[in-house]
């Protein structure tokens, strides 16, 4: 029914934002990764959305690609797995670290997500097996390079480095770099 949000970014309380449209603000719940590539609160914000209506909630979801939009759409329909774990599954990993998961029908990096089991985390690979790994052509070679930098981060923040100096250091990093070492470098700018 709402297919997409164009207005001004009232607030940011993750995972929820507050979008004014003309006058009217919506609610929207966002992944993790949507959030973290919002602009400020007052800017302008444009978001796909996908609106979820249950007996006693109506929800509408954010997402800032075709791509995540989509990936989530083919977790919800998905058995066992509702709005809120597809949510956790897009916080947890981006939409190319989940289709190389897929393709490579690898459960460890969907377990490691929270709130995933093991028996919902094979649910995902069969079900997606064909849907969701067969688009990783299309997501080019960038999706490496993507990968490292969001693996890199998600180590600091499990060191316990906030979001905010964890992504100040991987700005630092040279491109190319891999997990390990961008890890060691990382935490090198980080202890000065």
């Amino acid at each position: 029914m709402i297919g997409k949000l164009t207005g001004i970014l009232l607030e940011k309380n993750p995972p929820q934002i507050l979008i004014d449209c003309h006058g009217v603000g919506y609610e929207v719940d966002v992944p993790m990764s949507t959030f973290y590539n919002l602009p400020g609160v007052g800017e302008a914000v444009s978001l796909l959305t996908h609106f979820v209506v249950r007996e006693d909630a109506q929800i509408l979801y954010g997402f800032g690609t075709a791509q995540e939009r989509e990936a989530f759409r083919q977790l919800v329909k998905i058995s066992g797995v509702g709005p809120r774990t597809a949510l956790s599954v897009l916080s947890g990993m981006g939409v190319a670290d989940l289709a190389q998961a897929v393709t490579a029908q690898d459960s460890a990096r969907i377990v490691k997500v929270p709130g995933i089991g093991k028996k919902t985390a094979e649910r995902l690979l069969l079900e997606l097996k064909g849907k969701l790994g067969a688009d990783l052509g299309a997501l080019g070679g960038a999706s490496a390079v993507g990968d490292a930098a969001s693996d890199i981060q998600q180590a600091l923040m499990a060191l316990g480095y906030s979001e905010k100096d964890a992504a100040l250091a991987l700005r630092a990093l040279p491109k190319d770099v891999g997990v390990s070492e961008g890890i060691k470098l990382a935490l090198k700018s980080l202890a000065k």
